[in-house]
């Protein structure tokens, strides 16, 4: 039998002890390991420690070659020093992962075209959601399952590992991968450590300076039988992001005058035509948006280890993101609006109509312009306390523990817009055509005098200026008990039970202010004094002649002085009271407690004189859900539960020394978005409509197979291609139907009684058919050893990855729905990173690029738009380092070298301009002090 010990040990065949100050590059095993290394005419081995990214990379593979699943993984190259400054963008240098950013900054992981909602992430070994507020045009606050990785600096984790394929083992709820997050331990460090960083960072867009701090302190007692750990991140970043949008383009209203000729590029418009008779964008507009973002991070650690056999782990993780974002637009508000006052009144005085029916050129007469400002405070605050025992029992047994308790909250106290109104202006144009992603806009008057604006209390000529405040909450918090017991039956089988109960908490709230128009100034007061110039934009922008880089903006501050808009209260200006009783349909909660009991052997046998490892297993889960919202006004509250069996298995085949083969299969699951199993929605009486949630969803479910073939020449060295297959069983999806009311399955108390024999048009989301993803990776790492010095210091590592799937959505088509196959949203079919490194005992330096395909972010989104997408997207990254000595190391990095822009755009067929902004370079130069 195998005596039990729970001591750290070596990685890999080839390692020794690392030196004390690189231990933090894994919480597992020392980052810096020998290669062995032949001299000429010497048949002696020389150890050489490999540092650095270099060693960094090493590690990772280790640990991927060692995994019986499918594994990668992302390690520290030093003490509180990960390859990069925002762990999304780490994660992307991993086959298969591509990410989305929010204000240039990375936010959301998508793992083998799955979005962030089918990936679970665990932080110190707890599944956990952390959530922060984003914009309108990145989806706003998360109030799904997708973990947002911005909150979190990166210096506070020694490494990332993603498991691809499912073990028995792992917990349920990802069809994608499951992410494991690792903070420092006091025990990866041999001896006292202390490591800090200090860093300067410039953004040539909004050409602010920021500061950036890290700090770890590790020590060891009672001849290292007490570990003590706390480490602390702090940056400041304020960032622009500004440019074009169109926030979506609107419905053409069909008309035989403007019938598409597809023998036609362009024609020209008749006079007077009214616009809404062709394909228009519904809010046409230039827009800056300001970041001005804090974020703090701390860990603490203490590891206790009284015995040999016996280790206590006791973790606690807090982080805090505290964000201000001011946004101001330049727009042209009545495209967005149908009727006299609206489209209706506005002329065509010339246009261009391409052979889509999309009016991409005009100047106008009769446009009312709007100048807005919106002011948003947003703080996310997360907070994890989490225990753990490792015991062995006897030579074979081993008994692990582990609880923790994780809270997210994402408040956005205020979220306020105010605005300026000029009606009926003339002279307006915008132009479209030829391919530009910027558009020109000519707004026909001096943007920049208040005299030429109004505020406007009345409704008479347009819509109102706005006074529009809409605060909102999110909190998610995990409750984790897991108890595994780990019993080594022989030299070659371990066997594996243990259960598992989580209760996950989530509530969302909104308010809103009654009447969201404005109020009467006091007599006397002019537009110039609630009102201020913005000014500056268009840095670095191929700007179209004419374009304003100044205009008049409303000042909230001035305003909110004036009127008292922040007393929740009904004062002798107006009536600003804050209430969740008009948006009932945001204010909702669901509880969800899941238990799971698997059990699992995992083997290694020698077959046929080839080394063959992995895992089979099974896991029985039951989900119980209890979900509470509101449709009208009328409290609703729902209860189900259902079970899943999900077997796996994985299998590696050492083929040869260097070669593995790979095969994995099981059964997964992903529950759904926890806003879609409310039952609360809002019902309108006078159109018969009714938008709910549906609690009696079915989770995604998803069979799963993936082959790989993996060579390691060396230790530094990794070719590997692996095909991945998943047949998703079932979906979820927003479906639009006609139903008389009673039928509909919610309590009937909860529906209007005089309704409940009418028609409605019912929108829900609904369990829709699925269809296959599948794809391949092509992973390639590689030191230039081979090379005449200094050449032979380079290496390179390469990524590629396809996917495809096809998926059967149901689009609405007037009263029906058609079906239409069309790819997963956050599907991008190509993706591909690629870092090139030069690296000596002294001087570190590499290049890193990511593309990433053009995908689709929304199906059916509304206005009788089929999708909406984004286009590809091409990043690069500068990281330079020199040692100064053992101790002392400065660095440079520069981030998104290529300023990147967001390009966004609307219809599969019609392909026009949604957003096109851009947030700039950014730079960082710094020093590392490690003892």
């Amino acid at each position: 039998m195998k005596k039990n010990t729970l001591g750290r040990q070596t990685i890999g065949r080839h390692y020794r002890q690392a030196p004390m100050w690189l231990m933090a590059a894994s919480c597992a095993a020392a980052l810096a390991a020998p290669v062995s290394a032949q001299e000429a005419g010497d048949n002696t081995l020389e150890e050489i420690v490999v540092t650095g990214f270099r060693g960094s990379l090493a590690s990772a593979i280790e640990t991927k070659k060692n995994a019986s699943n499918f594994v990668d993984a992302v390690n520290a190259e030093d003490i509180a020093k990960f390859p990069d400054l925002n762990l999304a963008e780490s994660l992307q240098r991993i086959p298969g992962i591509a990410i989305d950013r929010d204000g240039g900054e990375g936010r959301t992981i998508t793992v083998r075209g799955l979005s962030s909602d089918f990936t679970r992430v665990r932080l110190n070994g707890l599944e956990a959601l952390a959530t922060t507020g984003g914009t309108d045009g990145s989806g706003g606050a998360n109030r799904g399952r997708g973990f947002d990785f911005n909150i979190f600096a990166s210096e506070l984790f020694n490494n990332i590992k993603v498991n691809k394929s499912q073990s028995a083992e792992i917990e349920e709820g990802s069809l994608g991968a499951t992410v494991d997050l690792q903070t420092g331990q006091p025990f990866d460090y041999k001896d006292f450590t202390f490591a800090a960083s200090a860093k300067g960072t410039y953004n040539d867009l909004s050409k602010k300076y920021n500061p950036r701090a890290t700090l770890l302190v590790a020590d060891k007692f009672l001849d290292d039988k007490i570990g003590v750990l706390a480490s602390a991140a702090y940056s400041t970043r304020n960032v622009f992001e500004e440019g074009a949008s169109t926030t979506r383009w609107e419905v053409p209203v069909p008309s035989p005058t403007t019938a598409p000729n597809p023998n036609t590029k362009f024609r020209s418009v008749p006079a007077n035509l009214a616009a809404q008779q062709a394909w228009h964008p519904r809010i046409p507009r230039y827009g800056r948006l300001d970041y001005d973002q804090d974020r703090l991070g701390l860990t603490g650690a203490i590891q206790l280890q009284p015995f040999d056999n016996t280790r206590i782990d006791l973790n606690v993780l807090y982080a805090k993101l505290k964000q201000n974002r001011t946004e101001q637009y330049l727009e042209a508000i009545s495209f967005s609006r149908t009727g006299a006052a609206g489209m209706g009144g506005t002329d065509v005085v010339s246009g261009v109509i391409d052979d889509k029916n999309a009016l991409v050129q005009g100047r106008f007469n009769g446009v009312d312009m709007r100048t807005e400002f919106r002011r948003d405070e947003l703080n996310a605050d997360f907070l994890q306390y989490s225990v753990g025992l490792d015991q062995g029992i006897g030579e074979s047994v081993t008994l692990k523990l582990l609880a923790g308790w994780s809270s997210n909250t994402q408040d956005n106290p205020e979220q306020t817009t105010v605005s300026l109104e000029r009606y009926n202006s003339n002279g307006y144009s915008y132009d479209f055509t030829g391919n530009k992603k910027l558009p020109g806009f000519d707004y026909g008057f001096d943007v920049t005098n208040p005299a030429n604006w109004a505020w406007s209390s009345s409704s008479a000529q347009g819509d109102a200026s706005l006074i529009r405040m809409r605060p909102n909450k999110t909190k998610n918090e995990f409750v984790n008990y897991r108890a595994d017991l780990l019993w080594d039956a022989t030299d070659n089988v371990t066997l594996k039970t243990g259960f598992a109960w989580k209760k996950y908490d989530f509530k969302t709230e909104e308010w809103r202010r009654i009447n969201e128009n404005a109020v009467a100034l006091p007599a006397g007061t002019s537009v110039a004094q609630i009102s201020k110039l913005f000014s500056g934009f268009g840095r670095h922008m191929d700007m179209p002649a004419g374009t304003p880089s100044s205009w008049i903006v409303p000042d909230l501050d001035k305003i909110s002085d004036i009127l008292g808009i922040y007393c929740n209260c009904t004062n002798q200006f107006g009536n600003f009271t804050l209430s969740k009783d008009n948006q009932l349909g945001q204010n909702r909660d669901v509880t969800e407690k899941d238990l799971a009991f698997y059990g699992q052997a995992d083997f290694n046998f020698e077959v046929m004189g080839k080394a063959v490892r992995g895992n089979i297993g099974l896991r029985r889960v039951k989900t119980e859900q209890n979900a509470f919202g509101y449709v009208g006004s009328r409290p609703t509250t729902t209860d189900r539960s259902y079970w899943d069996t999900l077997p796996s298995m994985n299998v590696s085949v050492e083929a040869t020394e260097d070669v593995f083969v790979r095969f994995a299969a099981g059964k997964v699951m992903a529950r759904p978005r926890l806003p879609d199993l409310t039952p609360g929605g809002s019902i309108n009486t006078q159109s018969k409509t009714l938008t709910i949630g549906n609690p009696d969803l079915e989770p995604y479910r998803a069979n799963t197979v993936d082959i790989g073939l993996e060579w390691y020449p060396d230790r530094e060295t990794l070719v590997s291609v692996g095909y991945f297959y998943k047949d998703i069983k079932t979906y979820i999806q927003n479906v639009a139907s006609t139903q008389v009311l009673r039928t509909v399955e919610l309590p009937l108390e909860s529906l209007p009684a005089a309704e409940l024999d009418n028609l409605y048009t019912v929108t829900r989301a609904q369990n829709t058919e699925g269809g296959p993803l599948k794809g391949f990776e092509i992973s390639v790492q590689k030191p230039f050893t081979f090379l005449p010095a200094p050449f032979d210091n380079l290496g390179g590592i390469l990524n590629y990855t396809h996917v495809k799937s096809n998926i059967v959505y149901n689009l609405p088509n007037g009263a029906t729905n058609v079906q239409r196959t069309e790819p997963l949203v956050n599907l991008s079919p190509n993706s591909l990173n690629a870092t090139l490194y030069y690296e000596t005992e002294k001087f570190s330096v590499r290049v890193s690029g990511s593309f990433r395909d053009a995908y689709l972010t929304n199906v059916a989104p509304g206005n009788n738009i089929d999708v909406r997408g984004k286009n590809s997207t091409f990043n690069l990254d500068l990281n330079a380092s020199y040692n100064i000595n053992e101790h002392l190391t400065v660095s440079f990095e520069a981030i998104n070298l290529t300023d990147q822009y967001d390009d966004k755009w609307v219809g599969r067929d019609l392909q026009a301009m949604d957003t096109y902004v851009h947030s700039g370079r950014q730079f960082f130069l710094g020093a590392s002090y490690k003892y």
